[in-house]
């Protein structure tokens, strides 16, 4: 998923094209998979999420080899070795969005979907506030009205858990703090590059992972039927395709575009979680689901209105200097 932009928005034509229309639908595609990975870590049950993950990271950093050769890119590789900076912001994405499919899938098999859903609508929020906190970006009055919701949502469904809400919290921190490692590396690396480089450092991890899932006897990859194998199998794929249809569509359409389609991915989660894993949703977490819409809300239309108000500034501008 992407954060909602916030700060930067677009200020190009607000003319559609068809470029612009096939990007809208890239990107809707690519947040619907993401939105439907649920049934798929839920269908590789009896899978634990440690060995899934494993899995996930290797059979993913074959792909991406595969297509680096087909391209004849794997000479990226030996120049980001050389880049210890980037190699050293690559390797701490790489752990935290580690951590955040660890937690994710653990969530999933274990009948939490909803709780997940929660972290990815969280998501824009926290990626606000750490903007403030880390890059001492400066916010406008409806975005901290936001985020002070966003808060309060929080504490709301702490009191309804009877805990705080530790998997959505994980999943927004670790994915907005994923997000700002992306940014501090910046445009430098493709989509494909920046998977491969992530899967390459997690790589020995996993491998260690394999090894010691085997070793318990808890490996499942060829002990559970031909349809588990494949299904293990498709992790790479079912990794990069979505994240090859989102570079499409970042580059095609708005970041407001982006941002507005980002929601896609949590409200299939939800649905997944309630309507085809039979998970428990009582009207009081229904109750602060609507709490962090209502930011949610407050924080796209203020994107919406700056966006706008960026594209006038912009034609003023080109007025002037004709």
């Amino acid at each position: 998923m992407a954060a909602v932009q916030t700060t930067h928005p677009e200020t190009s034509s607000p003319k559609v094209s068809p470029v612009s229309g096939n990007g809208a639908a890239y990107g809707f595609l690519a947040y619907f998979i993401w939105g439907a990975f649920p049934l798929y870590f839920d269908a590789l049950k009896p899978s634990g999420a440690w060995e899934i993950l494993a899995h996930r990271i290797v059979w993913t950093l074959v792909v991406c080899l595969i297509a680096l050769t087909a391209t004849r890119n794997l000479g990226f590789l030996h120049r980001l070795m050389h880049r210890p900076r980037q190699l050293g912001a690559t390797t701490i994405a790489g752990l935290l969005i580690a951590v955040n499919w660890v937690v994710y899938i653990q969530a999933v098999v274990s009948g939490h979907t909803v709780e997940a859903a929660l972290g990815y609508f969280l998501n824009p929020l926290v990626t606000v506030a750490l903007g403030v906190v880390v890059l001492r970006e400066r916010l406008r009055i409806m975005q901290w009205v936001a985020v002070g919701i966003g808060a309060l949502a929080c504490v709301y469904l702490a009191i309804d858990y009877g805990r705080p809400p530790w998997v959505s919290v994980v999943l927004a921190l670790s994915f907005a703090s994923y997000g700002f490692m992306k940014k501090r590396v910046g445009g430098s690396l493709t989509a494909v590059e920046s998977l491969s480089a992530e899967s390459m450092v997690l790589a020995p991890i996993a491998i260690v992972i394999l090894v010691v899932v085997g070793m318990t006897g808890h490996a499942t990859l060829t002990s559970d039927g031909t349809g588990h194998t494949v299904l293990l199998l498709c992790a790479g794929i079912v990794t990069a395709v979505p994240l090859l249809l989102f570079a499409a569509a970042a580059s095609r359409v708005p970041l407001v575009t982006i941002g507005l389609l980002q929601f896609v991915c949590p409200i299939l989660q939800l649905l997944c979680g309630v309507l085809l894993l039979d998970e428990h949703m009582p009207t009081a977490r229904w109750i602060g689901f609507a709490i962090v819409w209502v930011a949610l809300i407050l924080l796209t239309v203020d994107s919406l209105t700056a966006s706008s108000r960026s594209r006038r500034l912009a034609r003023a501008a080109e007025s002037c200097a004709i």
